[in-house]
């Protein structure tokens, strides 16, 4: 099985670095540039003990509890382990000390220094010194031999000597490196060792090879190489059995052979190619860490499969001791404890093989009557062996596997078949505080999120909270005595929420500090029942909340009243509140394969209590788990994973989940990450805290936040086209809270909205032209389905000028689908509210349909005019939007009518028409309210028989005397035209080519009246008539249009010109003219309404007063 390599980590800053382990193997020690040395359990250990020993440590050395550095300021320490506390100088040089080891049993060290000079120092007296004179350079590196007899060095003199240690003499000398003047300048650390053990061999790498000496002897019976060695050997190490040699070279080559057999077992090679300055084998398993010029750190397993073996043996015996629970009766023999791991003790890889057959056979037989027992109870299957096959396998397994010297381990390679072998159960992810740092600290983060901040010190001299705002405007800071041990905090604007966990003498307590009460008792604590902890906190607006290991969530009031407690679905793993919103993450099952399964519920605690979220799936990275939860600043949820991606709801789509950023790709190593604090929507800003070398950042001194932007995981985001869908998306995810908002009732800037629309129509305008470049006409009309009526019309403008023919008539169809769409659902809000009115009208037991006498008819109709014009801003407003919609020529029936009479003002609600059908069709149902409005106007002046003409300056019409039945009629009128929507479709279908042909005249009429004419449009109403001779079979504008614009383009620019500036000469009159055919049109009319009027009136008797008073009261509450 070959070497894993784990991902290297940040360790120390950039420059050497050297480790080492310590007796046991338990922990990983460390020293580099920055001065300080740690002290790791793992390589995944993110908060690792720090010592600092100076302004630089070059080499560092660990023994009996002793840990020993080589310092920057010319001394050698030493310090207590794993305490760190300084135990003194050992010795001094008058420059750097370059290298320290200690001897065989810990009682010596050996350091060399760049003045030449070598010292052997006794670690309990150091007046006992030894100092090796004979380098002509600085020393590089040392090495004690395992007897005590010998000490190897090298040196940037070029040579390698050995020293004898007892009379300082220099026993050998070869000349084997490079010459330099210093440590810095080496091409080569030379980093030399002795074979463990009886210290046959000296190892030293030299160039490309590892040259072998032997000892007293001092000849050279071999060397090391390998094919894959491009580069310099700068450092080896031995495997604590002697048998393996670990080289590493400048350019990041590990490499391991067999020194009996000469032969490379493993080649690793470093991530980036950085030079290995420091290498260290396990004392007891097949692991070696090392580290590089650059402060990383990273660690081989199963090296030469030494490991492997013994843990193979652990994992067998464990399911096998399992597997014996089952067969109690089977158990009792003398051989029962066999496979135990307490009965039998493994022999190490270091004794070699055992060679008493007589007892291997007997523990062969034993096993496999063992197994034989067992097969009869499982039955004969495909996992049943009998003793003499599984006696073959396992004399054949001893002879391949005869290194490992362990054959107890052998048999139960069978018995692993019986049990599952499927995707393994993740454990639980433990629940916390989201914005808080691991409890084991003694100066920890309780919390940091958008507020401020909560710290903890928990030392044996103090136990205090302090809390820190960032607005001191809401509180001032505070100090807490932390007498029940809270290990649990979170803060608002309201308050400060407090949890500890129970202890045998106290339950678990909620303790809150209402800080902006307004009376004097701002505290109050709430013990939890027996046997029920609280495991999560968080604070909302009014409101507090405690999940506890009961799976019960407690709610509170901010002044302490209990309020509803439910049950949770699973344990809580984190909670957060904002404003009304409650958020609670939990374990909905057990994960797989390192994956965690979570659900997710989101409430809203307010007047109208609401669950948005119902427990659904909480997304998460493979192999990752939760880290962060809360909200924006504006309330939207949000999540970070141990993988750092971040996650947004998105309230736009269902409320699912979208990623806005991965962190990842902000971190310069592997080892880096940022904490996050907080998150803003607008301005976009993640809150961060970088780390280095860890998950969380240390309380002192304080931490730097910095400010990462967000970016949506979308394809090909180095094109522009695919940098304008990302910016398009992230504007309108990052915008979903106004809606949010504005539906809750809540203030926000309309001006933000706005700016926010505009740069997502830019955006869309933009990547219509892309498409438009490319040919992509059917793109551009999706694009165009996300646009506003204003830009569709741009975009008509846009196709047009682009002679994209097809395209101009396709976006001026989803144009008229957008109008009609906009009518429909108004005519369905104005059919809701009619259905509403009747209902009430109805009512024959209310006052409003009872008869009322002649003096309270003014006053009705008073009341009428403050209730109607309540309705009047509605329905004016869409039909602006609809005449905006109109700018293109392509307009259904059901639009032009809306054109019509929009374009044509207030219709006269008294006249009698002699064809009640063509109003319908040229009225549209969005400007019917306008009855109401001329009624309401004229009323005031009015008494309750006779009403003058409105005085009111009307753009087109104003209404003439009103009488009783014309009035009557109207109403008749107007609430048939209000009741279906389907009638005034089928009336716009009979007359199709009147609807079409009327609708193009409007809008050019409208358009007269909003801005001045072009030169192309006085030539296209010139030369309409000849357009139409030659093309009888254009019915639509847009025909007419474009044809016109093909013809108009043929001109001269001399006679475009000429056109141009005929249409400025025009614009000072066309307002005079205009009036003037106004007003003869408004007389005409008005002429022929009194005229139909006074025939009508001739026809039929007027009722009596009262009945007209009685009806008009009634028609008018109906409108209400």
């Amino acid at each position: 099985m070959p070497a894993t390599q784990k991902p290297m980590r940040y360790g120390h800053t950039e420059g050497h670095t050297d480790v080492c382990f310590d007796d046991s193997g338990s922990f990983i020690v460390t020293c580099g540039s920055d001065g300080d040395v740690r002290i790791w359990e793992d390589l995944d250990d993110d908060d690792p003990k720090s010592i600092n020993v100076g302004e630089k440590a070059f080499s560092c050395a660990l023994k009996n509890g002793k840990l020993v550095t080589a310092v920057s300021n010319n001394t050698v320490q030493v310090y207590t382990f794993p305490e760190g506390v300084p135990d003194g100088i050992l010795t001094r040089f008058t420059t750097n000390a370059n290298h320290v080891v200690f001897n065989g049993d810990g009682t010596k060290i050996a350091a060399g220094s760049s003045d030449f000079l070598v010292k052997v120092v006794d670690v309990m007296d150091n007046s006992q010194q030894q100092t090796f004179r004979g380098h002509d350079a600085p020393v590089l590196s040392l090495s004690f031999d395992p007897k005590d007899i010998f000490l190897a060095s090298s040196s940037c003199d070029g040579t390698v000597r050995v020293w004898n240690i007892s009379d300082q003499a220099c026993a050998i000398s070869w000349p084997v490196l490079q010459k330099c003047n210093d440590v810095v300048n080496a091409k080569s650390l030379c980093r030399l060792a002795w074979q463990p053990g009886t210290g046959k061999l000296l190892a030293v790498p030299v160039e490309k090879s590892v040259k072998l000496y032997r000892r007293e002897t001092w000849s050279n019976p071999f060397d090391l190489s390998d094919s894959s060695i491009s580069q310099t050997l700068s450092i080896v190490t031995w495997s604590p059995c002697g048998q393996y040699l670990a080289a590493g070279t400048i350019n990041g080559l590990i490499v391991v052979w067999n020194v009996e057999t000469k032969d490379c077992m493993e080649r690793v090679k470093h991530e980036k190619g950085y030079a290995i300055c420091g290498l260290a084998w396990h004392p007891t398993c097949g692991r070696i860490c090392y580290t590089d010029v650059e402060g990383n750190l990273g660690i081989l397993e199963n090296v030469c499969d030494l490991r492997g073996k013994v843990s193979t043996h652990k994992v067998s015996s464990r399911v096998e001791k399992d597997y014996n629970d089952l067969f109690d009766g089977d158990d009792t023999s003398s051989g029962g404890d066999f496979l135990n791991d307490n009965a039998v003790e493994i022999p190490p890889f270091s004794k070699g093989v055992m060679n008493d057959d007589d007892d291997d056979d007997d523990d062969l037989m034993l096993t496999a009557d063992r197994l034989r027992r067992r097969s009869h109870v499982l039955g004969d299957d495909e996992n049943s062996v009998d003793a003499p096959m599984l006696k073959t396998d396992l004399h054949k397994e001893e002879g391949e596997d005869d290194q490992a010297g362990s054959i107890h381990n052998l048999p139960l390679t069978k018995s692993q078949r019986l049990f599952y072998d499927g995707p393994m159960p993740t454990p639980r992810q433990k629940p916390f505080q989201s914005g808080s740092t691991p409890l084991h600290l003694s100066h920890r983060f309780m919390v940091w999120n958008s507020i401020g901040i909560i710290r903890c010190y928990n030392d044996d001299q103090d136990s205090a909270i302090d809390v820190e705002f960032h607005d001191t405007s809401i509180h001032h800071a505070t100090h807490l005595s932390n007498t029940f041990n809270y290990t649990m905090g979170t803060l608002s604007h309201e308050a400060i929420l407090l949890a500890c966990e129970s202890t045998d003498e106290l339950a678990s307590k909620l303790h809150c500090l209402h800080f902006s009460s307004w009376d004097s008792s701002k505290e109050w604590i709430v013990d939890m029942p027996q046997n029920e902890d609280i495991e999560a906190i968080c604070l909302g607006q009014g409101w507090a909340a405690a999940a506890t290991t009961a799976l019960l969530l407690r709610l509170f009031t901010i002044g302490g009243v209990q309020k509803e407690v439910f049950s949770l679905p699973g344990p809580v793993v984190s909670m957060a509140g904002h404003g009304e919103q409650l958020c609670i993450v939990y374990h909905r099952g057990t994960g797989f394969d390192g994956d965690q399964c979570l659900g997710v519920q989101l409430l809203e605690l307010g007047q109208k209590k609401n669950q948005v979220l119902h427990g659904d799936p909480l997304p998460l990275t493979r192999k990752s788990y939760l880290t962060w939860l809360g909200f924006s600043a504006e309330g939207t949820p949000c999540y970070v994973d141990s993988e750092g991606c971040v996650r947004m709801l998105n309230r736009g789509l269902g409320n699912t989940w979208t990623p806005v950023c991965n962190i990842r790709e902000h971190c310069k190593g592997k080892s880096d990450h940022y904490w996050v604090v907080g998150i803003h929507e607008n301005p976009q800003q993640l809150r961060c805290i970088p780390c280095k070398g860890s998950r969380f950042p240390p309380t002192l001194p304080r931490p730097a936040v910095a400010i990462l932007s967000f970016k949506l995981p979308y394809c090909q985001t180095t094109t522009e086209k695919g940098q304008m869908e990302e910016q398009f998306w992230h504007s309108v995810l990052f915008h979903n809270y106004l809606d949010y908002l504005a539906k809750n009732g809540y203030d926000y800037e309309e001006n933000i909205k706005n700016q926010a629309v505009k740069e997502q129509q830019e955006l869309l305008m933009k990547m219509l032209a892309l498409s438009c470049k490319l040919e992509r006409e059917f793109r551009c009309v999706e694009l165009a389905s996300l646009m506003t009526p204003n830009a569709v019309n741009l975009a008509i403008k846009y196709a047009s000028r682009s002679r994209k023919l097809i395209l101009a008539q396709k976006l001026s169809d989803l144009a008229a689908e957008k109008a009609a769409e906009l009518a429909e659902a108004q005519t369905e809000e104005e059919k809701e509210e009619d259905f509403r009115m009747k209902l009430n009208a109805g009512h024959t037991t209310t006052e409003w349909s009872q008869p009322r006498a002649r003096n309270q008819v003014e006053e009705d109709t008073e009341d009428r005019e403050e209730t109607v014009p309540e309705e009047k801003p509605e329905p004016h407003n869409h039909g602006s939007n609809l005449l905006q919609n109109a700018n293109s020529p392509d307009v259904p029936a059901l639009k032009s009518g809306a054109v019509f009479s929009s374009s044509q003002g207030r219709v006269n609600p008294f006249k009698v028409l002699v064809n009640s059908k063509e109003p319908t069709v040229s009225m549209s149902s969005t400007r019917s309210t306008n009855i109401l409005d001329n009624m309401n106007k004229s009323s005031r002046k009015s008494t309750p028989l006779i009403r003058p003409a409105n005085n009111e300056k009307s753009p087109v019409i104003k209404p003439l005397v009103p009488k009783p039945k014309s009035k009557q009629t109207s109403a008749a009128s107007y609430f048939q035209k209000r009741t279906s929507q389907a009638d005034q479709s089928e009336e716009v279908k009979e007359n199709p080519k009147n609807s079409s042909s009327e609708t193009p005249a409007m809008c050019l009429q409208n358009s007269e009246n909003q801005r001045p004419k072009t030169g192309f449009q006085m030539w296209l109403e010139e030369n309409r008539s000849h357009i139409l001779c030659d093309n009888p079979d254009f019915s639509d504008e847009a025909d007419i249009i474009k044809e016109g614009m093909i013809r108009f383009r043929v001109l001269s620019a001399e006679e475009r010109k000429a056109w141009t500036n005929k249409a400025k000469g025009e614009i000072a009159s066309d307002g005079a003219e205009a009036k003037k055919r106004k007003h003869e049109m408004c007389e005409a009319e008005n002429q022929e309404e009194a005229t139909k009027e006074n025939m009508d009136l001739s026809k039929k008797q007027k009722s009596s007063a009262l009945s007209t008073n009685q009806k008009l009261s009634a028609f008018a509450f109906k409108q209400e």
